[in-house]
């Protein structure tokens, strides 16, 4: 089937505009065909050719700066030791007896002379009264002796005696005076033996506990051969001794020579904070160990209320020398690079400048420098950690103070033992 479409005539006014119609528009609008193409080529050409504004540079980081502390200090040399008693005295009996009396405390402070023990007496008392009538006998012989010589020399002149007589007369009186002087020996010896049975402390100090009791028999002796009552231990003055390296040997050699005076040391105990025992060093030993290369020093130190006790540890510094003028500069300043110490400062110019510097020990958080720096050096303390060396940086001034140490904890013994409510 075939399909016929219609077709409506165009009427004039709807037709599309031809060449003629183009001519008859007015100039603005031929224009505008004109220019818009014109702006808008000049636009994208202006977009194009414009420039970013310029970036202003940062200005350089901030760091803050001091100079060095300077103060006067004393160094030490730390070391670590046991207290000893400066003499100490096993008591042993010098007689042999047994023992009828203590008169001590166990661990009390005796003086010396004060009585200790008293061993029985009465043999001693008889062999005394034994060696006095001993005396007594010699003592008539050598008057006997005496009045036969003179009658013997009042004869001579008469030659009733002979000489030779006389001579045996005299014989007799020496030998009778020599029996008197064994005789008054035995008294004197028989007299220490009773003295002895009182035993006595040799020195003063604070004693250990009794060895023997009462009713027990001891024996006189020298050494391991008599038996041990007690020993004493003299506390005041009290010897701390510890071990030194050659450093310190040649150290104190070399301050001796130079005629300085007593090396002052300073101890602390075990829960104590502060260095509150003080002392001086009084003795160092006649050679080095060679297997361990250091030298047994030792320190005397004042002990009046027996408080410090043979055998504690302790803490001791030795001063290493006179008062010193010293730089000093906070801890946290100093870095390491590899095994060197290096301190960044400022310089003239405004760059970071790092220098290698000697340290010391630390004095109220403070590290002391040797060497290294100068007083007239600006001392970076915070802020270095973003800057290169040789980087320009701002300085703001800081300051350098002594810092308060906190105090040691107080090192306490174990909890070993339980508690109960009270009742």
């Amino acid at each position: 089937m075939n399909m016929i479409t219609r077709i409506d005539p165009v009427e004039p006014n709807e037709a599309e505009p031809g060449p003629l119609d183009r001519k008859r528009r007015p100039l603005w609008q031929k224009g505008a065909f004109v220019a818009l193409p014109v702006l808008l080529v000049a636009g994208g050409v202006s977009v194009f050719n414009r420039e970013s504004p310029a970036v202003a540079a940062p200005p350089p980081p901030t760091v803050t700066v001091a100079q060095p502390l300077v103060r006067q200090v004393n160094e030490w040399d730390d070391y670590v030791g046991r207290f000893e008693a400066s003499r100490s005295v096993e008591v042993r009996p010098r007689v042999s007896g047994q023992v009828v009396g203590i008169h001590f405390t166990d661990g009390a402070i005796v003086q010396k002379g004060q009585l200790l023990f008293t061993i029985d007496s009465r043999p001693f008392a008889a062999a005394l009264a034994e060696a006095r009538a001993g005396l007594a006998t010699a003592q008539s012989d050598l008057a006997l002796a005496q009045s036969d010589l003179s009658r013997a020399e009042r004869l001579v002149a008469a030659e009733a005696v002979s000489k030779s007589d006389v001579e045996r007369l005299q014989a007799r009186v020496r030998a009778a005076r020599a029996s008197v002087a064994a005789a008054e020996a035995r008294v004197r010896a028989r007299g220490l033996d009773v003295e002895f049975t009182q035993v006595r402390a040799p020195i003063a100090g604070r004693i250990s506990d009794r060895k023997v009791d009462a009713g027990n028999l001891v024996a006189a002796g020298e050494g391991a051969g008599g038996s041990l009552l007690t020993t004493i231990n003299a506390l005041d003055p009290i010897y701390f001794t510890f071990d030194g390296s050659e450093a310190l040997f040649l150290k104190t050699k070399r301050a001796q020579a130079a005629g300085s005076a007593q090396s002052p040391v300073e101890i602390r105990l075990q829960d104590e904070a502060d260095y509150r025992w003080k002392g001086g060093l009084d003795f160092t030993d006649n050679g080095l160990d060679p297997r361990s290369g250091t030298i047994r020093g030792r320190a005397v130190l004042r002990n009046p209320d027996m408080f410090l006790t043979p055998g504690m540890f302790g803490n001791m510094r030795l001063s290493a020398g006179g008062t010193a003028q010293a730089l000093l500069i906070p801890d946290s300043a100093v870095s390491t690079d590899q095994a060197r110490k290096i301190v960044m400062t400022v310089g003239k110019d405004g760059t970071l400048q790092p220098k290698p510097v000697t340290v010391g020990p630390v004095v109220d958080g403070l590290r002391i420098v040797r060497s290294g720096l100068t007083p007239q050096d600006r001392v970076v303390l915070a802020g270095a950690q973003v800057v290169p060396p040789g980087g320009k940086v701002q300085v703001k001034p800081g300051k350098i103070e002594p810092q308060a140490v906190a105090t040691a904890p107080v090192v306490s013994a174990p909890v070993t033992g339980e508690a109960t409510f009270a009742r």
